[in-house]
Parts: structure tokens; C-alpha cells; sequence
């Protein structure tokens, strides 16, 4: 599958010459991350950088410095004689990523339910009830999108800025298996007790509460992710 055209991922400056610093890389890296994360690149798909660099209008040694620092990230990898594509992260890593989520998750659930005002209340309550609607009425992509924004909004009242970022990487390796589990026949029955639990404790500011949910939610999926794997039936194909 070519990386080619105009449309999909953000755009990075035009005219980058061949000293670009790391600064004006990062919205390259940006870029590309989001096309691997929307499920517009997919796993194997090879990123030729001759493509990349006309997409998004930067110099060769912006996009193999982008590519580097991705490949940093666990997101790409290098094959010899081929260059590089992205990286399909296999069930057993899925599943130690998902363990370190659940320690991380909890961290930061606890630490908002620490921090929580009254406006970020409201919020989460909204989410909450939005999921409910999204639920009811069979939308999964919906939901699956509120689950993220509800994740990232719990990161963000934590400010716990070192865990998000690790959390970020981590969501961005494990993409291709969250997809496939948010796809699952009947998951979004059995996530939204749980992101509700989450919630609650986290507006109640039980610190303790709130991380046990957490975690229970990321046990629930560890102990899923093997059952989705086997049904080939619902494969990755993004979430835009």
C-alpha cells in the first residue's frame, strides 16, 4: 500500500532543508504517529520515504529522522533490503503493554481523583453519559472514541505529564489490538460498567477506588486480548 497523496495525516512545514532540527521535525513525527494511530498506515505496510516526504512536504532527512525517532518509539522498524514499515506488535507484547497500562492507568486515576474540580466533575459526567448513548444505541465507534477522549481527559487532570506521554507511546504500539478489542462482539457491554466505575470513584475523589477501577478495567482486557486475537473476523482496519 503506498504512503502517497495529498489528503489524510497533518501536514508538516514546507521547504525543510537538510539541517532541521529536532523542533522542526516534530510535526512530521506528529504526522506520521497519527496516520499509524487513525489505522490509515497500517501494520507491515511499508513507509517509503520518498512518499513521506512528498505528503508532507519535508525534506528526506526530516522524514528519516521522523522515521528514526518512531522507530525509537516502537512504532516502525527497520527490515533489511526494504526500509521501513510499520510495526505489528504480536499478542504476547499486546498483553505486557496492556499490564504496564494497568499499573500507569491506576497511578493516574488515583491522582485525579486527587485533583478533580468541580468543572472536570461535570465533564467526566458527560463522557460518562455520552457512553451510555453510545452503548444503547449500537454506535462502537462512537464509544470507542469516547473511551479515548475519557482516558485522555483522566491523564490530563492527573498531571501526571511523564505517565501520559509513556501512556501515549504505549496506546500507539498497541493500536492495531485496541481497535480489535473495541470491535469485539459484546465488549462495550462489559467496558462501560467499568469506565463508569472509573468515574464515579474519580468524582467521589476516592483515590484508592478510582485506581482499583482502573486496573480492574485493565485486567478485564488483558485477560480478553487472547480471545480477540483468535477471531480473525473483526481485523484492524482504523478508527476514522
Amino acid at each position: 500500500m503506498s504512503t502517497g497523496g495529498k489528503g489524510g495525516a497533518r501536514r508538516a512545514g514546507a521547504g525543510q532543508g537538510e539541517n532541521d532540527t529536532n523542533g522542526r521535525d516534530r510535526p512530521l513525527v506528529v504526522g506520521i504517529r497519527e496516520a499509524i494511530l487513525s489505522g490509515e498506515f497500517v501494520p507491515k505496510q511499508r513507509l517509503v520515504e520518498a512518499d513521506l516526504s512528498e505528503r508532507f512536504a519535508a525534506s528526506r532527512a526530516s522524514v528519516r529522522a521522523a522515521l528514526l525517532e518512531l522507530t525509537n518509539e516502537g512504532l516502525i522498524e527497520r527490515v533489511r533490503n526494504r526500509g521501513a514499515r510499520v510495526r505489528a506488535v504480536p499478542l504476547e507484547e499486546a498483553i505486557e503493554i496492556s499490564e504496564v497500562r494497568m499499573v500507569i492507568e491506576g497511578l493516574c486515576a488515583a491522582k485525579a481523583a486527587e485533583r478533580i474540580t468541580e468543572e472536570d466533575i461535570k465533564e467526566l459526567k458527560a463522557i460518562g453519559e455520552s457512553m451510555r448513548s453510545a452503548v444503547s444505541s449500537g454506535d462502537v465507534l462512537g464509544y470507542s472514541q469516547l473511551n479515548q477522549r475519557l482516558h485522555r481527559r483522566i491523564r490530563m487532570i492527573s498531571g501526571q505529564h511523564t505517565a501520559s506521554n509513556v501512556l501515549e507511546r504505549l496506546r500507539a504500539q498497541n493500536v492495531r489490538h485496541q481497535f480489535k478489542l473495541a470491535m469485539y462482539p459484546g465488549r462495550t457491554t462489559v467496558s462501560l460498567p467499568e469506565h463508569l466505575a472509573v468515574i464515579d470513584a474519580i468524582c467521589a475523589h476516592d483515590a484508592e477506588a478510582a485506581e482499583q477501577a482502573a486496573r480492574a478495567h485493565l485486567r478485564s482486557v488483558i485477560q480478553t486480548l487472547p480471545e480477540v486475537d483468535q477471531d480473525r473476523s473483526h481485523g484492524y482496519r482504523g478508527t476514522t
